[in-house]
């Protein structure tokens, strides 16, 4: 039994959303998103809100229920207001930068890594070049871009090097002189 599945969907103002066969379509203020819905569900809008409904009991149908209840809420709240990853780079002489829609990394290879950001996505860059912040408005972009970047350099366990999540920490393992 799906308890996320049967939550209603508040649609804020200035939020559009309309259904066409198995596409939902949802339009805000940051931009507008689209996606085809799993056969298990249907779609009810409302003025307000927005309701997922499974076509049978079967316990399948109940977790895609949950499945594109959640997938309709972050499409919701990502036009209204948008998704941010936030992100740090760690390690002496590591450094990114913005240039003409791409990030530049410099994270210790011989080469810098230019990194094209997809379409729908925007970064911003801090004042040293140690932290950025990946934004838009699809929550399984920004997310995959931020582990894409990060699969570049992840942070190593005994220095802390190379580049990870603003909120994630790192579990420090002791040196050589540790281990006696």
């Amino acid at each position: 039994m799906s308890r996320i599945g049967k939550k209603a969907i508040e649609i804020p103002q200035g939020v559009k959303a309309q259904i066409e066969g198995r596409r939902f379509s949802v339009k805000g203020p940051k931009g507008e998103l689209t996606r085809e819905l799993p056969q298990e569900v249907d779609v009810e809008i409302d003025s307000a809100k927005i309701v997922v409904i499974r076509k049978s009991q079967d316990r399948r149908h109940g977790a895609f229920q949950g499945l594109a209840r959640s997938l309709l809420a972050n499409m919701v709240t990502g036009v209204f207001r948008g998704f941010e990853k936030k992100m740090l780079v760690e390690g002496v002489g590591y450094r990114v930068a913005k240039e003409q829609g791409k990030l530049v990394f410099s994270l210790g290879f011989s080469n810098p890594i230019d990194f094209p950001l997809p379409k729908g996505i925007d970064a911003d860059v801090g004042e040293k070049g140690l932290q950025f912040t990946i934004k838009g408005i699809d929550k399984e972009l920004v997310g995959q871009t931020a582990a894409t970047i990060r699969a570049f350099r992840p942070p190593e366990p005994y220095k802390g090097k190379g580049v990870r999540y603003a909120d994630e920490t790192v579990r420090r393992k002791a040196g050589k002189a540790g281990a006696k």
